[in-house]
Protein backbone atom coordinates (compact mmCIF):
# COMPACT_ATOMS: atom_id res chain seq x y z
CA UNK A 1 0.00 0.00 0.00
CA UNK A 2 1.41 3.38 -0.98
CA UNK A 3 1.85 6.18 1.51
CA UNK A 4 -0.80 8.88 1.35
CA UNK A 5 1.23 12.05 1.89
CA UNK A 6 -2.09 13.91 2.17
CA UNK A 7 -3.37 12.74 -1.23
CA UNK A 8 -5.02 9.43 -1.90
CA UNK A 9 -3.72 7.28 -4.71
CA UNK A 10 -5.78 6.77 -7.85
CA UNK A 11 -6.63 3.24 -6.71
CA UNK A 12 -7.94 4.46 -3.37
CA UNK A 13 -10.04 7.17 -5.00
CA UNK A 14 -11.62 4.51 -7.17
CA UNK A 15 -12.27 2.33 -4.13
CA UNK A 16 -13.97 5.25 -2.37
CA UNK A 17 -16.18 5.95 -5.39
CA UNK A 18 -17.21 2.31 -5.71
CA UNK A 19 -17.96 1.93 -2.00
CA UNK A 20 -20.02 5.13 -2.03
CA UNK A 21 -22.13 4.09 -5.03
CA UNK A 22 -22.57 0.50 -3.88
CA UNK A 23 -23.72 1.57 -0.43
CA UNK A 24 -26.80 3.26 -1.89
CA UNK A 25 -27.52 0.21 -4.02
CA UNK A 26 -27.33 -2.26 -1.14
CA UNK A 27 -29.01 -0.03 1.45
CA UNK A 28 -32.18 1.43 -0.09
CA UNK A 29 -33.15 3.38 3.04
CA UNK A 30 -29.97 5.46 2.83
CA UNK A 31 -31.36 7.71 0.11
CA UNK A 32 -34.13 8.85 2.46
CA UNK A 33 -31.87 9.27 5.49
CA UNK A 34 -29.02 11.21 3.83
CA UNK A 35 -29.45 14.72 2.47
CA UNK A 36 -26.79 16.31 0.25
CA UNK A 37 -24.68 17.40 3.22
CA UNK A 38 -24.67 13.93 4.74
CA UNK A 39 -23.82 12.39 1.39
CA UNK A 40 -20.83 14.69 1.08
CA UNK A 41 -19.67 13.84 4.60
CA UNK A 42 -20.18 10.15 3.92
CA UNK A 43 -17.80 10.27 0.97
CA UNK A 44 -15.25 12.17 3.07
CA UNK A 45 -15.58 9.52 5.78
CA UNK A 46 -14.81 6.78 3.26
CA UNK A 47 -11.55 8.54 2.40
CA UNK A 48 -10.76 8.95 6.12
CA UNK A 49 -11.48 5.27 6.71
CA UNK A 50 -9.06 4.33 3.94
CA UNK A 51 -6.39 6.59 5.37
CA UNK A 52 -6.81 5.08 8.84
CA UNK A 53 -6.62 1.58 7.39
CA UNK A 54 -3.44 2.50 5.59
CA UNK A 55 -1.65 4.05 8.57
CA UNK A 56 -2.74 1.11 10.76
CA UNK A 57 -1.27 -1.26 8.18
CA UNK A 58 1.96 0.69 7.73
CA UNK A 59 2.54 0.89 11.49
CA UNK A 60 1.28 -2.64 12.17
CA UNK A 61 -1.18 -1.13 14.67
CA UNK A 62 -4.52 -2.95 14.49
CA UNK A 63 -5.61 -1.19 17.69
CA UNK A 64 -5.46 2.14 15.90
CA UNK A 65 -8.27 1.25 13.49
CA UNK A 66 -10.36 -0.21 16.31
CA UNK A 67 -10.05 3.00 18.33
CA UNK A 68 -10.98 4.95 15.23
CA UNK A 69 -14.04 2.73 14.70
CA UNK A 70 -15.21 3.51 18.24
CA UNK A 71 -14.65 7.24 17.74
CA UNK A 72 -16.45 7.24 14.37
CA UNK A 73 -19.46 5.35 15.72
CA UNK A 74 -19.84 7.73 18.67
CA UNK A 75 -19.48 10.74 16.39
CA UNK A 76 -22.15 9.44 13.98
CA UNK A 77 -24.54 8.76 16.86
CA UNK A 78 -24.14 12.34 18.04
CA UNK A 79 -24.37 13.88 14.57
CA UNK A 80 -27.44 11.88 13.47
CA UNK A 81 -29.88 11.87 16.42
CA UNK A 82 -32.76 11.08 14.04
CA UNK A 83 -31.35 7.58 13.53
CA UNK A 84 -31.21 4.83 16.13
CA UNK A 85 -27.90 3.48 17.36
CA UNK A 86 -28.71 0.12 15.81
CA UNK A 87 -29.40 1.74 12.45
CA UNK A 88 -26.06 3.54 12.57
CA UNK A 89 -24.36 0.25 13.41
CA UNK A 90 -26.03 -1.22 10.35
CA UNK A 91 -24.65 1.63 8.22
CA UNK A 92 -21.14 0.99 9.48
CA UNK A 93 -21.22 -2.79 9.10
CA UNK A 94 -22.40 -2.49 5.49
CA UNK A 95 -19.73 0.11 4.90
CA UNK A 96 -16.91 -2.02 6.32
CA UNK A 97 -18.04 -5.01 4.27
CA UNK A 98 -18.05 -2.90 1.11
CA UNK A 99 -14.56 -1.61 1.90
CA UNK A 100 -13.41 -5.19 2.30
CA UNK A 101 -14.94 -6.20 -1.02
CA UNK A 102 -13.41 -3.31 -2.97
CA UNK A 103 -9.98 -3.47 -1.35
CA UNK A 104 -9.71 -7.14 -2.20
CA UNK A 105 -9.66 -6.07 -5.86
CA UNK A 106 -6.66 -3.73 -5.54
CA UNK A 107 -4.44 -5.19 -2.79
CA UNK A 108 -2.06 -8.09 -3.04
CA UNK A 109 -2.82 -11.26 -1.05
CA UNK A 110 -0.72 -10.40 2.01
CA UNK A 111 -1.97 -6.83 2.23
CA UNK A 112 -5.58 -7.88 1.84
CA UNK A 113 -5.32 -10.56 4.54
CA UNK A 114 -4.13 -7.98 7.07
CA UNK A 115 -6.70 -5.35 6.06
CA UNK A 116 -9.46 -7.99 6.04
CA UNK A 117 -8.66 -8.81 9.67
CA UNK A 118 -8.73 -5.12 10.62
CA UNK A 119 -12.17 -4.72 9.03
CA UNK A 120 -13.50 -7.98 10.46
CA UNK A 121 -12.46 -6.89 13.96
CA UNK A 122 -14.00 -3.44 13.42
CA UNK A 123 -17.30 -5.07 12.41
CA UNK A 124 -17.38 -7.24 15.53
CA UNK A 125 -16.49 -4.29 17.73
CA UNK A 126 -19.16 -2.09 16.16
CA UNK A 127 -21.88 -4.72 16.54
CA UNK A 128 -21.19 -5.10 20.26
CA UNK A 129 -20.05 -1.60 21.18
CA UNK A 130 -22.02 0.38 23.75
CA UNK A 131 -21.34 4.05 24.35
CA UNK A 132 -20.46 4.78 27.97
CA UNK A 133 -19.96 8.09 29.70
CA UNK A 134 -16.27 8.83 29.92
CA UNK A 135 -14.95 9.76 33.36
CA UNK A 136 -14.07 13.44 33.53
CA UNK A 137 -12.31 15.60 36.08
CA UNK A 138 -13.65 18.78 34.54
CA UNK A 139 -16.13 19.44 37.35
CA UNK A 140 -13.84 18.08 40.07
CA UNK A 141 -10.86 19.36 42.01
CA UNK A 142 -9.75 22.70 43.33
CA UNK A 143 -9.80 24.38 39.90
CA UNK A 144 -13.25 23.14 38.84
CA UNK A 145 -14.94 26.50 39.39
CA UNK A 146 -12.25 28.33 37.42
CA UNK A 147 -12.58 25.93 34.48
CA UNK A 148 -16.36 26.19 34.51
CA UNK A 149 -16.32 30.00 34.68
CA UNK A 150 -13.80 30.35 31.85
CA UNK A 151 -15.68 27.89 29.64
CA UNK A 152 -18.95 29.66 30.37
CA UNK A 153 -17.47 32.93 29.11
CA UNK A 154 -16.33 31.13 25.96
CA UNK A 155 -19.71 29.49 25.41
CA UNK A 156 -21.35 32.92 25.64
CA UNK A 157 -18.63 34.42 23.39
CA UNK A 158 -17.65 36.97 26.02
CA UNK A 159 -14.15 37.29 24.65
CA UNK A 160 -12.76 40.13 26.78
CA UNK A 161 -14.21 38.69 29.99
CA UNK A 162 -12.71 35.27 29.25
CA UNK A 163 -9.23 36.75 28.69
CA UNK A 164 -9.44 39.13 31.64
CA UNK A 165 -10.66 36.34 33.92
CA UNK A 166 -7.61 34.13 33.38
CA UNK A 167 -5.28 37.15 33.70
CA UNK A 168 -6.83 37.94 37.09
CA UNK A 169 -6.63 34.29 38.13
CA UNK A 170 -2.89 34.30 37.46
CA UNK A 171 -2.51 37.24 39.84
CA UNK A 172 -3.78 35.05 42.72
CA UNK A 173 -0.44 33.19 42.62
CA UNK A 174 -1.74 30.02 41.03
CA UNK A 175 1.36 28.39 39.48
CA UNK A 176 1.63 28.99 35.76
CA UNK A 177 1.96 25.23 35.21
CA UNK A 178 -1.43 24.74 36.85
CA UNK A 179 -3.03 27.44 34.72
CA UNK A 180 -1.70 25.79 31.58
CA UNK A 181 -2.24 22.12 32.44
CA UNK A 182 -4.99 21.92 35.07
CA UNK A 183 -7.14 24.78 33.80
CA UNK A 184 -6.65 25.70 30.14
CA UNK A 185 -5.69 22.23 28.89
CA UNK A 186 -8.62 20.64 30.71
CA UNK A 187 -10.96 23.23 29.21
CA UNK A 188 -9.67 22.40 25.73
CA UNK A 189 -10.26 18.69 26.36
CA UNK A 190 -13.83 19.49 27.43
CA UNK A 191 -14.33 21.61 24.31
CA UNK A 192 -13.21 18.67 22.18
CA UNK A 193 -15.67 16.38 23.96
CA UNK A 194 -18.52 18.84 23.43
CA UNK A 195 -17.71 19.06 19.73
CA UNK A 196 -17.76 15.28 19.38
CA UNK A 197 -21.10 15.15 21.21
CA UNK A 198 -22.47 17.81 18.82
CA UNK A 199 -23.05 20.23 21.71
CA UNK A 200 -20.93 22.88 20.01
CA UNK A 201 -20.23 23.48 16.32
CA UNK A 202 -16.84 23.44 14.62
CA UNK A 203 -16.84 27.25 14.34
CA UNK A 204 -17.40 27.51 18.11
CA UNK A 205 -14.56 25.07 18.70
CA UNK A 206 -12.24 27.14 16.50
CA UNK A 207 -13.30 30.36 18.25
CA UNK A 208 -12.62 28.90 21.70
CA UNK A 209 -9.24 27.60 20.58
CA UNK A 210 -8.32 30.99 19.16
CA UNK A 211 -9.25 32.82 22.37
CA UNK A 212 -7.31 30.35 24.49
CA UNK A 213 -4.26 30.93 22.29
CA UNK A 214 -4.70 34.66 22.96
CA UNK A 215 -4.86 33.92 26.68
CA UNK A 216 -1.55 32.06 26.49
CA UNK A 217 0.11 35.05 24.84
CA UNK A 218 -0.75 37.21 27.87
CA UNK A 219 1.87 35.34 29.91
CA UNK A 220 4.79 35.72 27.51
CA UNK A 221 6.44 38.58 29.39
CA UNK A 222 6.59 36.39 32.48
CA UNK A 223 7.59 33.27 30.56
CA UNK A 224 10.51 34.87 28.73
CA UNK A 225 11.87 36.73 31.76
CA UNK A 226 13.11 33.68 33.68
CA UNK A 227 16.79 32.79 34.05
CA UNK A 228 18.21 30.57 31.30
CA UNK A 229 19.54 27.08 32.09
CA UNK A 230 21.57 26.59 28.89
CA UNK A 231 19.25 23.91 27.45
CA UNK A 232 17.42 24.15 24.13
CA UNK A 233 14.47 22.45 22.50
CA UNK A 234 12.55 22.37 19.24
CA UNK A 235 8.82 21.65 19.29
CA UNK A 236 6.29 21.22 16.50
CA UNK A 237 3.07 19.52 15.46
CA UNK A 238 3.63 16.87 12.79
CA UNK A 239 1.71 17.14 9.54
CA UNK A 240 -0.90 19.67 8.50
CA UNK A 241 -2.38 19.81 12.00
CA UNK A 242 -4.94 22.36 13.09
CA UNK A 243 -4.57 21.12 16.66
CA UNK A 244 -1.21 22.58 17.60
CA UNK A 245 -1.94 24.06 21.01
CA UNK A 246 -0.55 21.13 22.99
CA UNK A 247 2.94 21.49 21.55
CA UNK A 248 2.79 25.24 22.00
CA UNK A 249 1.79 24.97 25.66
CA UNK A 250 4.62 22.55 26.41
CA UNK A 251 7.09 24.81 24.62
CA UNK A 252 5.90 27.78 26.70
CA UNK A 253 6.29 25.91 29.99
CA UNK A 254 9.80 24.73 29.12
CA UNK A 255 10.68 28.32 28.23
CA UNK A 256 9.31 29.39 31.63
CA UNK A 257 11.66 26.87 33.27
CA UNK A 258 14.71 28.37 31.58
CA UNK A 259 14.92 26.50 28.29
CA UNK A 260 15.46 28.34 25.01
CA UNK A 261 12.67 26.96 22.86
CA UNK A 262 11.93 27.10 19.17
CA UNK A 263 8.27 26.42 18.45
CA UNK A 264 7.82 25.68 14.75
CA UNK A 265 4.03 25.33 14.74
CA UNK A 266 2.34 22.95 12.30
CA UNK A 267 2.59 22.06 8.63
CA UNK A 268 6.39 22.04 8.63
CA UNK A 269 7.95 19.70 6.01
CA UNK A 270 10.02 16.82 7.38
CA UNK A 271 13.16 18.07 5.65
CA UNK A 272 12.83 21.49 7.30
CA UNK A 273 12.49 19.92 10.75
CA UNK A 274 15.58 17.77 10.26
CA UNK A 275 17.62 20.69 8.94
CA UNK A 276 16.55 22.83 11.88
CA UNK A 277 17.75 20.17 14.31
CA UNK A 278 21.04 19.79 12.42
CA UNK A 279 21.63 23.53 12.59
CA UNK A 280 20.52 24.32 16.14
CA UNK A 281 21.52 21.01 17.81
CA UNK A 282 18.81 21.12 20.52
CA UNK A 283 18.96 18.95 23.61
CA UNK A 284 15.35 17.89 23.11
CA UNK A 285 12.79 17.74 20.31
CA UNK A 286 9.08 17.47 21.04
CA UNK A 287 6.79 16.07 18.35
CA UNK A 288 3.02 16.29 18.75
CA UNK A 289 0.51 14.29 16.68
CA UNK A 290 -3.23 14.77 17.03
CA UNK A 291 -4.54 13.15 13.86
CA UNK A 292 -3.35 9.51 13.51
CA UNK A 293 -2.90 9.91 9.74
CA UNK A 294 0.29 11.83 10.59
CA UNK A 295 1.84 9.06 12.69
CA UNK A 296 3.66 7.63 9.67
CA UNK A 297 5.32 10.97 9.00
CA UNK A 298 6.24 11.24 12.68
CA UNK A 299 7.91 7.84 12.50
CA UNK A 300 9.91 8.94 9.45
CA UNK A 301 11.06 12.12 11.23
CA UNK A 302 12.17 10.10 14.25
CA UNK A 303 14.10 7.65 12.05
CA UNK A 304 15.90 10.55 10.35
CA UNK A 305 16.67 12.20 13.70
CA UNK A 306 18.20 9.00 15.04
CA UNK A 307 20.59 8.89 12.07
CA UNK A 308 22.21 12.19 13.11
CA UNK A 309 25.67 12.15 14.68
CA UNK A 310 24.41 13.59 17.97
CA UNK A 311 20.64 13.15 17.97
CA UNK A 312 18.59 15.00 20.57
CA UNK A 313 16.38 13.31 23.12
CA UNK A 314 12.97 12.74 21.56
CA UNK A 315 9.59 13.23 23.25
CA UNK A 316 6.26 12.55 21.57
CA UNK A 317 2.68 13.19 22.58
CA UNK A 318 -0.79 13.99 21.32
CA UNK A 319 -4.11 12.19 21.04
CA UNK A 320 -2.92 10.00 18.16
CA UNK A 321 -0.49 8.12 20.38
CA UNK A 322 -3.27 7.33 22.87
CA UNK A 323 -5.05 5.43 20.08
CA UNK A 324 -2.09 3.07 19.55
CA UNK A 325 -0.71 0.19 21.57
CA UNK A 326 2.32 2.24 22.69
CA UNK A 327 3.71 2.32 19.17
CA UNK A 328 6.30 4.88 20.29
CA UNK A 329 8.18 2.13 22.13
CA UNK A 330 8.94 0.46 18.80
CA UNK A 331 10.49 3.71 17.61
CA UNK A 332 12.99 3.99 20.50
CA UNK A 333 11.58 7.33 21.60
CA UNK A 334 12.78 8.58 25.00
CA UNK A 335 9.36 9.44 26.42
CA UNK A 336 5.70 9.70 25.39
CA UNK A 337 3.28 11.75 27.45
CA UNK A 338 0.45 14.25 27.12
CA UNK A 339 1.19 15.70 30.55
CA UNK A 340 3.43 18.77 30.41
CA UNK A 341 4.23 18.48 34.12
CA UNK A 342 5.37 14.89 33.68
CA UNK A 343 7.57 15.90 30.77
CA UNK A 344 9.10 18.73 32.78
CA UNK A 345 9.87 16.43 35.71
CA UNK A 346 11.39 13.88 33.33
CA UNK A 347 13.60 16.56 31.77
CA UNK A 348 14.86 17.66 35.21
CA UNK A 349 16.05 14.12 35.90
CA UNK A 350 17.54 13.53 32.44
CA UNK A 351 19.22 16.91 32.00
CA UNK A 352 19.88 17.60 35.67
CA UNK A 353 18.38 21.07 35.79
CA UNK A 354 16.30 22.74 38.46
Amino acid sequence: MSLLNNTLSTAFNKVAENVYKQHFIEDKKLEEEYDDYRKKKMYEDILYNLSFLEVSYNLEEDNLFLEYAKWLYELMVNLMPDLTKERIKEHMVIHYNLLDKELKKVLDTFEYKTIHNYLKNAIELTKNYEIKDKPSNFNKGKYAHIRETYLDYLMKEKTSKAIEYIIEIEKTNIPLEDIYVDILQEVMVEIGERWQKNIISVDQEHYMTSITQTVLSQFYTKIFSTDRNGLTLVACSVGSELHEMGARMISDLFEYHGWDSTYLGAGIPKKVIINKVKKSKPNLIILSVTMPQHLTECKEIIEDLQKLDNPPKIAVGGRAFKMTNQVWKKWHVDISTNDAKELLNWSKEVFNHG
